[in-house]
């Protein structure tokens, strides 16, 4: 059940121009790291001027993600949607635990980073502390925790998270193994966030929506990642593996690119993964397939298994890996036909 944040009822609302950082920090931190999980590998977390990780391991998997408002996420929606603290603070760990999940490790601890204007209201921090702590717990990364990170004051609200993560003895999945004869397989689902994010920037109100248009809306503010299924496929021996975040078609090109191979993806398939997106197809008139080829921020996973070797839960085979015709011939195809590239880019969109 979607959690809704207890309004504000202070009026005027306080902002955070209205607090020291300190008394900021004071109502962030035990917002964080709620749960009954513990967490062998952070040593020391908020409070001091860096942090502590264990590195049991020896090697960290790193990786770094920034939102804007009005770039990457809405705080106004056309269609009379609000998104809330709790929406991007969920969205924020989801994503970067999806870049995580890819590489076939699972993640261990992040930092914060949260730039907002004078006027961001505390309501709206608290809020987005409680979504982000509620999206590692509730999307199943339980050995993760916030260690730390830092406010600033800026023009623009803005969220930037630094996650580590570990592979537990295992090697990592790259995008570059993938061989002709392998098994394309996706695990998660591709298209709900973008028909999601058509809803929220059309006309009829959010009030008039379906609970299937709504759950398509709610992919969008708050990803589902299928965290589970990145070091079972590390175990299962996939071959090549990255997270979908900017369309099927374009995140499939930057595989194929790196594995200097073909991936003939299979129409039915696709098919499939387009019939839950009907509800919002038919109701603004647009082209499923469209959203399935080159919707991102689903954060699936996008794999490739040796041929005959069977799938590890949670994937479903979508196609299959070829030679190239030619030494820049490596790409996306459907039933053989180059597929258009579509999807998001942060430069050109």
């Amino acid at each position: 059940m979607r959690e809704t944040p207890v309004p504000d009822l202070t009026y005027p609302p306080l902002t955070v121009a209205g607090l020291s950082e300190a008394e900021l920090l004071e109502r962030i931190f035990p917002r964080l790291n709620r749960g009954p999980e513990t967490n062998d590998s952070l040593l020391l977390g908020p409070g001091d001027d860096a942090a502590i990780v264990a590195v049991p391991d020896g090697r960290v998997v790193l990786s770094i993600d920034t939102q804007v408002a009005d770039q990457d996420f809405r705080l106004e929606w056309n269609n009379g949607y609000r998104s809330t603290g709790y929406d991007v603070g969920w969205k924020a760990a989801a994503q970067n635990l999806s870049d995580i999940n890819a590489m076939g490790a699972h993640a261990t601890s992040l930092v914060v980073s949260l730039t907002m204007p004078p006027e961001t209201r505390v309501a709206w921090v608290e809020d987005f502390a409680d979504g982000l702590t509620a999206g590692i717990r509730e999307l199943g990364a339980t050995q993760c925790s916030v260690a730390g990170g830092d406010l600033g004051r800026g023009s623009e609200l803005a969220v930037s998270v630094a996650i580590l993560g570990t592979l537990d003895g295992r090697a990592a999945v790259l995008r570059s193994g993938a061989r002709p004869g392998d098994t394309v397989a996706l695990a998660g689902t591709v298209g709900r966030a973008a028909a999601g994010l058509a809803l929220l920037e059309s006309g009829p109100n959010v009030s008039t929506l379906t609970r299937e248009q709504r759950g398509l809306m709610d992919t969008q503010c708050r990803p589902q990642p299928p965290l589970a299924a990145g070091p079972l496929a590390c175990e299962a021996g996939a071959t090549a593996m990255m997270d979908i975040s900017d369309g099927l078609v374009r995140d499939g090109n930057r595989l194929a690119a790196a594995s200097h191979a073909v991936l003939n993806l299979d129409p039915a398939a696709l098919r499939q993964l387009a019939e839950p997106l009907k509800p919002a197809s038919v109701l603004l008139g647009a082209d499923a397939m469209a959203w399935v080829l080159g919707g991102g921020e689903d954060h699936g996973l996008l794999a490739t298994f040796a041929a005959g070797r069977p799938l590890p839960a949670g994937f479903t085979a979508i196609g299959s890996v070829e030679a190239p015709a030619s030494t820049d011939g490596a790409g996306v195809t459907i039933a053989g036909r180059r597929a258009e590239s579509g999807g998001w880019d942060h430069f050109a969109n």
